[in-house]
């Protein structure tokens, strides 16, 4: 990649027109206004669905942002700031697809900042110095019922207890995790890292009760007498069928049911050609891990893929010695390139020996007499047009032993079929609240599948209604940028520069004054900072200190169950943190300390410093020249004081 996109001048050639007057107000090169400090969201932080104050824990992996105790290291005081809005930063750092990184600013530079990579080294880290999570709020004598296990229910059982409010999770199943143990591959979401992630929640004093499923178990009306609220995360554990004739045949199963029979060690290996209809990122986990098991030639009715899959019968693993090279192949139909899946899962896939065929529609399962599944009749699609036209007249059959539809998913409302919206999922409110259903909340795929991420950004907004809820109020709007906001106050406090308390009397030089913070303004709630309010100039070409990643081909796919990415190092993790261009946040360049002409700019005291809180202006000597708002590179200063 060559660095043509950067460029030194905040100006190019021949750009002699002024900005609008009425914002600039220049005369000669005076004018009335003086800079202030304005906050703005980053544009990662306002990608990420759980609200990850990603600029704020990266300003501490470069040391910007300090602890207050020598003797802390920095990885705790970032982990810290992770978890204030994500308590699973190992398990994200490896396998979200990381929605911050395509907003990333950086991306106007060269290429994004690797903020998982970042993630997962403190994750790491913070699991092998066995830090725990924050101490529970005070007890508020209030009772929540959490009706799953998975990465919805653990996210709202922790902001819970850190609110003060007793909790307990009921989960169906024998293990805590959801999609995390169930639907993604075990060699993605290694066991020991989510066991410890997992374990930290509960240590705050969770209550959980395995194999109990509410609606069967337990009825809900018995919960509403002895909770208090009720948050729902049911998830969306349960694959639909492919709406095709002959779908019902046995060998013709469902992604979710796939992935738990192999994440449960059940699916040792498959038998013959495997088709997946579809080409999102179950399909893609369908796909490499089918790649993995391979296959032998089955010599028992029993040891059928489908009979392991449907809950019949368990392969042995012994077999698993006979197995070779699975054919998988991805019947999509759409071209690939418009695959919702992410690109490096769909990339990892086609190195690994998947074989894709796009802009196929499946029309028919091919039965025997038998009732199974021999072949899948497919057309092709024409989308020359922009919309979908399907060519019935050149139908064919693809012959196949198994059939794995990964096209959508349900949640399961058995015993519960009053929450169903008639979809298969529930609905919500802006805030989480099940509709007309008093003191009920939701969040996770039971809402609309899609990343563990949103799942924890949904509870994490859900539980403040019910923390609302339970006060008696009403849980109020959001702001219009709902992320977990920095704020200037809190690291005030953190490092011992609280404001005094005003004593709310006529006060002169209140400039000068101990009980406010002076010249700034805290937009975050209404504003992402896009990179036209930054100075790029000031950013050199650095390419991407990357994750060191296995490249698994076709010949060695067979049985390597090994983790695709190695951490970074920690000199790695703070020099990719150093990329990061702290977008709508002062990050101590001096820019405008060098650049002011005037001097009116200067450094605060070094026992008065904070993040956001590194340079002041001397309004005696500012004139309005506006230099220091164009050579910041953040985009904090804006030339608005005197309005």
């Amino acid at each position: 990649m060559t660095d043509t996109k950067l460029n030194y001048r905040r100006y190019e050639d021949g750009d002699h027109a002024p900005r609008p007057w009425q914002e600039e107000i220049f005369y000669g090169d005076e004018s009335h206004k003086c800079p202030t400090y304005v906050h703005r969201t980053p544009p990662c932080q306002a990608s990420c669905p759980s609200g990850h104050d990603v600029r704020g824990w990266l300003s501490i992996t470069r040391g910007i942002d300090k602890p207050v105790g020598e003797d802390t290291p920095w990885q705790e005081y970032a982990f810290e700031r992770m978890v204030s809005s994500n308590p699973f930063p190992s398990i994200m750092g490896r396998v979200c697809p990381a929605p911050c990184q395509d907003g990333c600013n950086r991306n106007e530079v060269e290429e994004f900042v690797g903020i998982n990579a970042v993630e997962q080294y403190v994750g790491d880290w913070a699991l092998e110095n066995k830090m725990g999570l924050a101490k529970p709020g005070k007890d508020t004598g209030k009772k929540v019922a959490i009706i799953g296990g998975g990465c919805a229910g653990l996210a709202a059982a922790y902001f819970l207890r850190l609110k003060g409010h007793a909790c307990t999770i009921f989960e169906e199943y024998k293990a805590l995790g959801g999609m995390m143990v169930f639907g993604i591959p075990g060699y993605r979401t290694p066991r020991d890292i989510l066991e410890g992630e997992v374990q930290r929640i509960l240590d705050m004093g969770v209550e959980v009760k395995l194999d109990t499923r509410v609606g069967t178990d337990v009825k809900v009306e018995d919960l509403e007498k002895e909770y208090d609220s009720i948050f729902w995360a049911i998830g969306a554990q349960t694959g639909k069928p492919l709406p095709i004739p002959g779908a019902e045949a046995p060998n013709c199963v469902d992604g979710m049911s796939f992935l738990r029979a192999f994440n449960e060690d059940r699916l040792q290996h498959l038998d013959g050609r495997v088709l997946v209809v579809g080409a999102g990122d179950t399909a893609m986990d369908v796909a490499a891990v089918a790649r993995r098991i391979g296959h032998i030639v089955t010599e028992n009715e029993k040891d059928r893929p489908d009979n392991v899959i449907l809950g019949h019968t368990v392969h042995d693993v012994a077999e698993a010695a006979r197995r070779q090279g699975a054919e998988v192949w991805v019947v999509y139909r759409r071209p690939i390139d418009k695959a919702p899946a992410t690109k490096h899962e769909l990339d990892s896939c086609i190195m690994e020996g998947v074989e894709i065929h796009e802009s196929l529609v499946p029309l028919e399962v091919i039965r025997n007499d038998d009732g199974r599944a021999t072949a899948l009749r497919v057309a092709p699609v024409d989308w020359s047009g922009g919309e979908m036209k399907v060519e019935e007249d050149k139908a064919f059959d693809i012959e196949c032993s198994l059939i794995v539809g990964a096209t959508g998913q349900a949640g399961d409302f058995t015993g519960i079929e009053d929450f169903d919206n008639g979809w298969g999922l529930m609905d919500a409110d802006a805030v989480y609240q099940v509709p007309n259903k008093k003191g009920h909340f939701v969040g996770g795929d039971v809402i609309k599948p899609h990343l563990l991420t949103t799942a924890i950004g949904q509870a994490s907004i859900a539980v403040d209604g019910i923390d609302r809820y339970l006060q008696g109020e009403n849980p109020k709007s959001r702001p219009k940028v709902d992320v977990h906001h920095f704020s200037l106050l809190n690291e005030l406090r953190v490092q011992d520069l609280e404001p005094e308390t005003y004593d709310h009397v006529p006060t002169m030089q209140t400039d000068s004054s101990k009980f406010a913070i002076h010249n700034y303004e805290d937009r975050s709630a209404v504003e992402i900072v896009s990179h036209d309010k930054l100075f790029l100039g000031h950013f050199g070409y650095t390419p991407m200190h990357r994750r060191k990643e296995a490249k698994i081909s076709s010949k060695e796919v067979l049985g390597n169950f090994n983790e695709r990415f190695s951490s970074l190092s920690e000199q790695d993790a703070i020099d990719e943190a150093e990329r990061c261009m702290s977008c709508g946040m002062c990050f101590e360049c001096d820019n405008c300390v060098i650049y002011c002409p005037q001097d009116a700019i200067f450094r605060v005291k070094k026992d008065q410093k904070a993040m956001g809180r590194y340079v002041d202006t001397d309004y005696t000597k500012c004139i309005g020249c506006h230099i220091c708002e164009d050579v910041c590179p953040a985009g904090y200063i804006d030339m608005g004081l005197g309005e």
